[in-house]
């Protein structure tokens, strides 16, 4: 029996990264987790057997606003105490040479996907419910390198999370983000496999170290504990100190 025994989780992009220690964490807490994934099922197949608890897996492109309504109209009248917005995608955007397709794609998965997946899911949220958007510290400070509209569209997923958590405080639902750093995922291999790259993340990095999904899940497993019961409106960087 564990604290979160009896609640149900959503967790967007929940295959992979930082996606699945989230549900994982969730799941070890006693959550049941609805595990959407946009299209590697084998992925979200391999994660939901690693979880102890009930999972449903739901697949939508989370910056489909069709695929995100179907979704929702598959979980008929599930009650849920938990959403994630996890799901996000980072492409190379620099000044001078990016694709309006391109553009259209990151905003859509990284901004409005978030948007209309929380106003869908209202209806099904428990009052005293939790919403954890997952930022990035790149929202937080000027980024070069073609990070640009990535770290835009975190930084409005931050301003968000503080209107969220006034508009839905009536509700006693609280509303926080998590702001990652440097974190080893499937997204950011090929950037920490090149040793340039690494040296140079570690340099920013007081504690000499390169973060991990579990580092960042268990933040985002704090915030949906009894412990957080008073946290509304905030971002929390898991960083190591990379950002201050």
């Amino acid at each position: 029996m564990g604290p979160l025994n009896g609640k149900t989780a959503l967790v967007t992009g929940g295959s992979r990264g930082i996606g699945r220690a989230i549900c994982q964490a969730l799941a070890n807490a006693g959550a049941d987790i609805v595990l959407n994934y946009h299209s590697n099922r084998a992925a979200a197949e391999e994660t939901a057997a690693t979880l102890k608890t009930k999972v449903r897996l739901v697949q939508a492109d989370m910056g489909s606003i069709h695929d995100i309504e179907k979704m929702f109209a598959s979980l008929g009248d599930l009650r849920l105490d938990f959403l994630i917005n996890n799901a996000g995608i980072w492409r190379h955007t620099p000044m001078g040479s990016s694709t309006a397709a391109g553009v259209d794609e990151m905003l859509n998965t990284n901004l409005r996907g978030p948007f209309w997946v929380t106003q869908c899911c209202l209806p099904l949220l428990n009052d005293g419910a939790r919403i954890v958007n997952i930022s990035s510290v790149a929202g937080r400070i000027g980024v070069a390198g073609g990070r640009s509209l990535y770290g835009a569209t975190k930084a409005a997923l931050d301003s968000l999370t503080k209107s969220w958590a006034l508009e839905l405080a009536p509700r006693r639902i609280l509303v926080n983000s998590v702001a990652p750093g440097y974190i080893t995922t499937d997204m950011t291999s090929d950037f920490f496999k090149d040793p340039a790259m690494l040296e140079m993340a570690l340099k920013r990095q007081p504690m000499g170290k390169i973060g991990t999904p579990e580092e960042v899940a268990d933040v985002v497993l704090f915030l949906c504990s009894e412990g957080a019961r008073f946290v509304t409106g905030q971002s929390i960087n898991v960083s190591g100190g990379s950002v201050i």
